[in-house]
């Protein structure tokens, strides 16, 4: 299926993008501000749209009108297209709130259902508040707000409530499934759990990570919190230094340390100038750990042109881990086989390995 999706550069729509290039199914055509006038075009041989472009900053009357145009703009293109074409829309449990953003999301969300009256199927998703890797302090969440702080040693003030949040890979999938439904609204579910909360596991993430050990990652949600939470401190903080042991015996150095959850940890040797890993994970948290001998540690972010890499050796040890949705390979850079050790939060499952080919160095992402 051709996919035209609006906001491909934002936050759900970058998340929506890398879950769609993993899954491989569908041919995804990305739209963002800089191509927004290409719309009609794009829809016109597309079999659907994923309209995740919203405003959610601005003056009142920006952040209101702004969805609204947005929904017409996608409105107009579809009917240019003169035949069916299927819309998935990114909505919010905030439509219809009283507020500038939820009258704006319900009224998008009016204006995009009025294309079922032409024949064309429109999926509204009601998404609750989310969070996730690469989300913008004061922007995107209060969860990107307290990450940046905590990881800059800060300690944000906090109005305690309950609320509901959903990781933006789940949103990514409830998107996904909004191209194959049969039903005309779809209500993915978060997690349950108290603002205080949120910034409480942060600070447990720092106190632990900082000194190069894994938090406690038993729950889904742990999982994904500590995933956004080491986002924000890539490529700043790494690589991770390890603490060598010596006596007349040799070396002894811990790797990984973990306070709870699975793990899995393996060796691997590589000859001078071969190159391993060229894949990127949705979930997985990977640690690469050198040994011996002399490497190069490549990463991109999917969609994104910077490569970034470190040099690391076997003679003063350090860990690198991997950001989730960037692709990251390690090269033998030295003159004698490379022994690396690397460890996964989780215990590998042939059935669903969350690993997904992809070079490193690539002009373009297809």
């Amino acid at each position: 299926m051709k996919v035209v999706l609006t906001g491909a550069a934002g936050f759900l729509g970058w998340h929506t993008r890398v879950r769609a290039h993993a899954q491989g199914v569908h041919e995804v055509v990305a739209v963002s501000r800089d191509t927004w006038s290409e719309l009609p075009c794009l829809v016109a041989d597309a079999d659907a749209v994923i309209h995740v472009a919203g405003v959610n900053r601005g003056t009142d009357e920006e952040v209101e009108q702004g969805n609204i145009d947005l929904a017409r703009d996608v409105v107009a293109a579809v009917r240019a297209a003169d035949r069916p074409v299927r819309v998935v829309y990114a909505n919010s449990i905030q439509d219809g709130n009283g507020t500038p953003y939820g009258t704006g999301k319900a009224t998008a969300a009016s204006t995009l259902t009025s294309l079922r009256a032409d024949g064309h199927t429109v999926v509204d998703v009601r998404l609750p508040n989310i969070f996730g890797e690469h989300g913008r302090p004061r922007y995107n969440s209060f969860v990107a707000t307290f990450v940046h702080a905590v990881a800059a040693g800060e300690s944000p003030e906090v109005t305690d409530r309950p609320v509901e949040l959903l990781h933006v890979q789940d949103a990514a999938q409830a998107m996904l499934d909004g191209l194959t439904t049969d039903a005309d609204r779809l209500d993915p579910r978060g997690t349950q759990v108290g603002v205080a909360d949120v910034l409480a596991l942060l600070h447990e993430f720092e106190a632990s990570y900082s000194t190069g050990e894994f938090p406690d990652l038993s729950t889904a949600f742990r999982i994904s919190l500590f995933n956004t939470y080491r986002a924000a401190l890539f490529p700043q903080r790494y690589p991770l230094p390890l603490i060598p042991h010596a006596d007349a015996r040799g070396t002894f150095v811990e790797t990984v340390r973990s306070r709870g959850g699975e793990g899995q940890s393996s060796i691997s040797t590589t000859v001078p100038g071969i190159t391993r890993g060229e894949h990127y994970h949705l979930s997985k948290i990977e640690r690469f750990a050198v040994v011996q001998g002399s490497a190069t540690i490549a990463l991109r972010r999917m969609f994104h042109d910077e490569v970034v890499e470190f040099a690391v050796s076997g003679d003063a040890p350090c860990a690198v881990d991997m950001p989730t949705g960037w692709a990251h390979n390690i090269t033998n850079t030295g003159d004698d086989v490379l022994l690396t050790q690397f460890w996964s939060h989780e215990l590998f499952r042939p059935d669903a390995p969350d690993t997904f080919p992809h070079p490193v160095t690539q002009e373009n992402d297809a």
